[in-house]
C-alpha cells in the first residue's frame, strides 16, 4: 500500500465496511490519567530514586503498551504475582481518575454517528485491560457504537500490539474483511499492528510526531476527527456516489454500496 499523505485510499477494496479504533490516545485523551496513576505508585516504591517520572518517559516507554510489556520494562526481576498486584492497584487508580475527567479526542462522537448512519461496523482494539477498556468507552458515552471490544491480553502471551492478533480477532468477530476496513491509531506499536493485520492506518498525531507515525506505516496523519483531510477521505466518496445516482443511506441501510476511495 502506498504510504503517502497526498493520495489516501480509505480501504483497499471498496466499499468500506468497518472502522477499528484503538482506545487510549485514539478515542480519548487518557495519558494524563495513566501518568498520574503510574507516577504516584512508582514514586511510592522509590523508582528512579524517588524522582517522579516525566510525561515524556511515560509516552516513550508505556503509551500503547500492554501491562505485560510495561511490567517487563519497569521491573524485569519481579515475580508475576507482584506485577499482578502492582497493576491491579494502578488500574484501580486510573479508573478512579478517568471517571473524573476523561474526554474524547475531538470529533470522535461525530465519526461514530457517521459510521452508524452508513451501516458500518465498529470495533475498539486495545492493549488496555478489558475492565478499563469498557470503562473508558462507557465514560465517553460510546458503548452503543462498539459492536466489539478486543484486548491484546486476550490474544495470548506476547500477542499484544505490535502483533496483529488483536486486530485480526476484531475482524473475525465483526465478520469484516481487512481489504474493506481501516484502523485508527496513535502509537507506533499500534500502527505497526494495524499494518501487520493488512489494513491502512489513520494516525492521530500532532506535528511533532508525524514523521514517526508515517515511518511506522501510517497512510494518513490527522490531528483529530475534525481534520478536513479525514472527512475528505470519508465523506467525498459517498457524496460522489450520491451524485451519480447511488441510493442514499437511510437508518444505516443501503442497497448499493458506494466506492470508498478518494484523492486528497
Amino acid at each position: 500500500m502506498e504510504n503517502t499523505q497526498d493520495s489516501f485510499v480509505i480501504c483497499r477494496s471498496p466499499p468500506l465496511e468497518a472502522l477499528l479504533l484503538d482506545i487510549d490516545g485514539t478515542m480519548c485523551v487518557s495519558d494524563p490519567f495513566h501518568h498520574r496513576a503510574f507516577s504516584e505508585l512508582l514514586q511510592g516504591l522509590g523508582y528512579n530514586g524517588g524522582v517522579p517520572i516525566t510525561m515524556e518517559f511515560g509516552i516513550k516507554h508505556m503509551a500503547g503498551r500492554s501491562n505485560e510489556q510495561i511490567g517487563r520494562f519497569l521491573f524485569p526481576d519481579w515475580p508475576q504475582a507482584r506485577l499482578d498486584a502492582f497493576f491491579a492497584e494502578k488500574e484501580a487508580l486510573f479508573a478512579r481518575y478517568a471517571r473524573e475527567g476523561l474526554r474524547e479526542v475531538a470529533g470522535l462522537g461525530a465519526l461514530c454517528r457517521w459510521a452508524r448512519d452508513r451501516g458500518l461496523k465498529l470495533a475498539a482494539v486495545t492493549n488496555a485491560p478489558r475492565p478499563n477498556a469498557e470503562l473508558m468507552i462507557a465514560v465517553l458515552g460510546l458503548s452503543e457504537f462498539c459492536q466489539v471490544i478486543v484486548t491484546g491480553e486476550e490474544c495470548g502471551e506476547g500477542r499484544s500490539k505490535p502483533a496483529p492478533d488483536a486486530y485480526l480477532r476484531a475482524l473475525d468477530l465483526l465478520g469484516a474483511s481487512p481489504d474493506r476496513s481501516v484502523v485508527f491509531e496513535d502509537s507506533v506499536i499500534g500502527i505497526q499492528a494495524g499494518v501487520a493485520a493488512g489494513m491502512p492506518v489513520v494516525a492521530i498525531a500532532g506535528e511533532s510526531r508525524e514523521a514517526r507515525v508515517v515511518a511506522a506505516g501510517a497512510s494518513l496523519v490527522v490531528r483529530d476527527y475534525q481534520d478536513t483531510k479525514l472527512w475528505a477521505a470519508l465523506d467525498g466518496p459517498y457524496a460522489a456516489a450520491a451524485a451519480n445516482g447511488a441510493p442514499k443511506v437511510v437508518d444505516g441501510e443501503r442497497s448499493v454500496e458506494p466506492a470508498v476511495s478518494v484523492e486528497i
